[in-house]
């Protein structure tokens, strides 16, 4: 025992004296022990990931999203059997230890010299940080250095994003979220809104039930907060928001009409659920994953009994973990884990960008790096990537990868407000709630839709609106698509309607699917995009409306080409893309203004 207490005691002096922790203790929390200077008294805040992490790969050959959720929640129960030991361990240490399922981890709060032995462990992969993070709130209020401080629909009884992504247009055709649940983990909801309360699913005829429609992840008052005080307390067995964003959020994706008779909800009669993942717009990765956990498989009250038949079709997160609140790559790790199950399950996984714009590179935190997660930047009312929608490419995990995925209206938003109140706010934690809202009503309109992430992505990436910018970011022309200005384009939820379901919008789904045009009708320039890349010599022709060639090029191009046509007068004209040596030839008409 003296040995023992003697090692523990040479490897503290020699970590401090600068000797490596090793690869398993990440250099964050090797700061944390390093800063205690030997105090076994101070608990420091860690996840430990497991070595053995479940394999969910069978999931993507299952059809429907019950079976993906049920495989996936299955999988993982059975990874946490090695998480046995570990916790008898912490347990007979009398050491606090929360079990996690979606990622095979344990987040405990553990003194210097347990850290040190954990690290030992065979069974352990990684001792990984817990470090404070802060929402992606809306810029302000009002946004004073945008132009369009009066941003209205054409048809006043709309807010204007829900006209822009023509999300009305599906209303008209009876398709308005029926059947589909959203979640949002943000600074909770006032679920008793009049605006909320008709769709929160836990609201029914006798009493409201917040069993599997309501988890809060809030213990305490948050490290980095200095008043005590919450208005909603702590553990709260019912929905509350003890800021405003949440609120705000969830009208966009689900909300009733504001006092003035305005839609504000994309997606009316989908129903809502929601999970607390911030005090006062502040958290950690363990808030937040804790929500993704419940999300995956919701729970009663006690959180207990979880059932992944409750999860939502697709989650919205407008909130970030950026550099400046303590995320570091370290951490990355086990917060991507957990988007990469969700998504498995059959959960479309809405993030923000971020308002760090407008600068390249600065898509820079968890979790809109992911290549899992569904990046959306914001638009203001020109279709124009506002100043302050962060950019791509990702470069904080090294991927390089382009973000954001779309774009979608998040100027001068108008939603619910706690205590019965509307307002605007910015930011591209409205966005995110549109495209949220979007997933809702595609689903809908077609059910088989449902758990198919990948099909949901593409189809939105697929149908986006194009929008171009002079920016050019890591050598990436704004030409290209995507590109990390907007990624794809804005949405356009229309067009996406129309491949899934022709029927409703009289349109012909080989053309949508093989040939778009941006804008349509044009005064200038026209984007053409194609589903593949046009080879060289690939021949583009203008015909009038009797069939004549009056105009024609050969290019190459990789999915997309822009023609000034400035200079062709006004009148209706047909496109036409033919491959040399090929059979394949698109054509759609467009107007000239």
């Amino acid at each position: 025992m003296q040995k023992r207490i003697f090692t523990t005691i040479l490897c503290l002096i020699f970590s401090f004296a600068g000797i490596s922790f090793g690869q398993k203790i990440s250099p964050p929390v090797a700061e944390q022990i390093s800063a205690q200077n030997t105090n076994n008294q101070v608990l420091i805040p860690v996840f430990i990931l497991l070595k053995h992490q479940a394999d969910i790969s069978g999931a993507a050959a299952l059809a429907t999203k019950s079976e993906k959720g049920q495989f996936v929640w299955a999988a993982l129960k059975t990874a946490t059997l090695a998480q046995s030991d570990l916790r008898a361990y912490l347990q007979n240490k009398q050491l606090f230890a929360q079990p996690l399922t979606v990622v095979n981890a344990i987040f405990a709060e553990l003194p210097v010299a347990e850290i040190l032995a954990i690290a030992e462990r065979d069974d352990v992969a990684k001792i990984l940080p817990n470090l404070p993070m802060q929402a992606a709130f809306p810029l302000r209020q009002a946004d004073e250095n945008n132009q369009n401080l009066q941003t209205r629909a054409a048809d006043d009884t709309l807010t204007w994003g829900i006209e822009r992504v023509q999300a009305h247009r599906l209303w008209q055709k009876n398709v308005r979220g029926q059947n589909v649940v959203i979640g949002g983990q943000d600074t909770g909801y006032d679920w008793l809104h009049p605006a909320l309360n008709s769709n929160y699913r836990g609201q029914n005829a006798a009493a409201a039930d917040h069993n599997y429609n309501w988890h809060d992840a809030i213990h305490g008052k948050h490290p980095l907060n200095d008043d005590a005080f919450n208005p909603c307390g702590f553990d709260v067995n019912q929905p509350c928001d003890d800021g405003s964003h949440g609120t705000h959020t969830m009208g966009t994706m689900v909300g009733q009409t504001d006092d003035a008779g305005q839609h504000i909800g994309l997606a009316p009669q989908a129903k809502w659920i929601g999970c607390r993942n911030m005090e006062r717009g502040w958290g950690s990765p363990q808030s937040y994953i804790e929500c993704f956990e419940w999300f995956l498989a919701p729970t009663d009250l006690q959180n207990q009994r979880p059932n992944p038949e409750q999860a939502p079709h697709v989650i919205n997160n407008s909130w970030s973990c950026p550099t400046i609140e303590g995320c570091a790559p370290e951490n990355f790790e086990i917060m991507r884990l957990a988007v990469v199950n969700l998504r498995a399950a059959g959960v479309v996984v809405v993030v923000s960008a971020g308002n760090a714009g407008p600068d390249c590179n600065t898509i820079d935190a968890p979790a809109a790096i992911f290549g899992e997660s569904f990046t959306i930047g914001a638009t203001d009312i020109n279709d124009t990537t506002i100043y302050f929608s962060s950019r791509g490419l990702v470069q904080a995990d090294g991927s390089g990868r382009i973000k954001p995925n779309v774009v979608a209206p998040g100027v001068n938003v108008r939603s619910s407000l706690p205590n019965n109140r509307y307002g605007a706010a910015s930011g591209t934690s409205m966005a995110g709630p549109h495209v949220a809202g979007v997933v809702a009503l595609l689903i809908s309109a077609d059910p088989t839709l449902a758990g198919q992430v990948e099909r949901i992505e593409e189809l939105l990436e697929k149908t986006a609106d194009p929008i171009f910018s002079s920016q050019i970011c890591n050598g990436i022309l704004p030409s290209a698509l995507p590109n990390p200005i907007s990624g794809y384009g804005r949405v356009n939820t229309w067009a996406a309607l129309s491949i899934i379901r022709p029927d409703l919008t009289h349109e012909n789904p080989q053309n949508i699917n093989n040939l778009r045009l941006y804008p349509n009708p044009t005064a200038d320039f026209l984007a053409i995009i194609t589903p593949f890349d046009a080879v060289a010599n690939t021949s583009v022709r203008i015909f009038n409306p009797l069939g004549q060639l009056i105009w024609e090029q050969q290019h190459s191009f990789t999915r997309i080409l822009q023609l000034d046509l400035s200079a062709l007068p006004k009148g209706a004209y047909y496109i036409s893309i033919a491959e040399p040596n090929t059979q394949r030839v698109l054509t759609r008409a467009f107007y000239k203004l």
